[in-house]
């Protein structure tokens, strides 16, 4: 996936990425690009110092820094040469591009009536390279099932940044559209509705989803969550809702809605654990009344994306007898 943002790199700062050793280049998930500050990768869960000729640096002395053309090529060919067009994403304060990636920006901000308006004289990216890895839901499908009815649990995937909670939706997505039930129930796949606010779940370009998502598989791309639940609620009628990082008291009230037309939800958020989730003001409630009959944890513990914990409605671990129990 990182050639698909090598392209859209100024021509110095790609020079020093492909000389980089490629058992690293596989594994780049940053690329840190500040004005007349060192070049930084985040690869494997560590970060490292780039020098002009690609070598990798604890020590920020000999790290190439890049410059203000370099930042000015790179604003110019990520904003397409318009920053007019893009000013809505510019106000969250990132951009989205095809394949998925995410880049960070931050510079002056513009304030109107007390909010964000525009980023001006923008002096920092930060890349965020968007990988598809199939099968990483493979572990965790058994547990999320409802055999009885024959879909999924209500179901939140729990993580800090950048720990996989994104590719393991993803994932579940493409698997419970296909029906890959791993051999061992005879259901078909389901309707699965994707609500894709920052791009990265399914990757669209032009409205397309280039990350496979399954077959029976709806995308909102680029749509507020709470508002692209209620339109795919009354829309695409999907058995299943898939939306990325809630929060908001707006996206609880659509998920109560959700819930209440009989439709099953997997969604994410940031936090550490459970007990984070419990107090947090707005996701406590969700809580509070059962919403959520599994709880998965994520950590880096043997790597990105590391099952910690799968959790019932009252916190509770689960296990393979306790599926197998259920299963009757």
């Amino acid at each position: 996936m990182l050639q698909s943002i090598i392209h859209m790199l100024p021509e110095t700062i790609r020079n020093i990425i492909e000389r980089i050793p490629s058992s690293i280049i596989q594994n780049i998930e940053e690329i840190r690009i500040r004005e007349n500050r060192p070049l930084e990768i985040g690869y494997s869960g560590k970060y490292s110092f780039i020098s002009s000729q690609g070598r990798m640096l604890n020590s920020s002395m000999e790290a190439y820094l890049p410059t203000h053309q370099d930042i000015l090529r790179l604003l110019n060919i990520v904003t397409n040469h318009s920053m007019y067009t893009i000013e809505e994403e510019l106000k969250r304060g990132y951009i989205t591009v095809k394949g998925g990636h995410r880049i960070g920006l931050s510079g002056r901000t513009i304030l109107e009536h007390g909010f964000v308006k525009q980023i001006r004289d923008v002096s920092s990216f930060n890349i965020r390279i968007a990988r598809e890895v199939i099968g990483v839901g493979k572990q965790v499908l058994p547990f999320i099932m409802d055999v009885q009815r024959k879909t999924v649990h209500h179901t939140l995937i729990i993580s800090a940044p950048q720990l996989g909670k994104t590719t393991l939706l993803r994932d579940l997505s493409r698997m419970i559209s296909y029906g890959s039930w791993n051999n061992q129930v005879t259901w078909d796949g389901l309707k699965v509705g994707i609500v894709d606010e920052r791009s990265e779940i399914a990757a669209c370009y032009k409205g397309v989803p280039h990350f496979d998502v399954g077959p029976r598989t709806d995308v909102l791309d680029s749509c507020p969550k709470a508002e692209g639940m209620m339109m795919l609620i009354r829309s695409m009628s999907p058995d299943v809702l898939i939306v990325d990082e809630i929060g908001r008291e707006e996206d609880v009230k659509a998920i109560h809605e959700a819930v209440h037309a009989g439709i099953r939800v997997i969604t994410t958020s940031h936090a550490l654990n459970l007990e984070d989730i419990k107090n947090r003001p707005v996701l406590k409630h969700l809580y509070a009344q059962g919403i959520f009959s599994r709880y998965i944890v994520l950590s880096r513990r043997y790597g990105i994306g590391t099952v910690e914990a799968i959790l019932d409605s009252q916190g509770k671990q689960l296990n393979q007898k306790t599926i197998e129990d259920v299963r009757g």
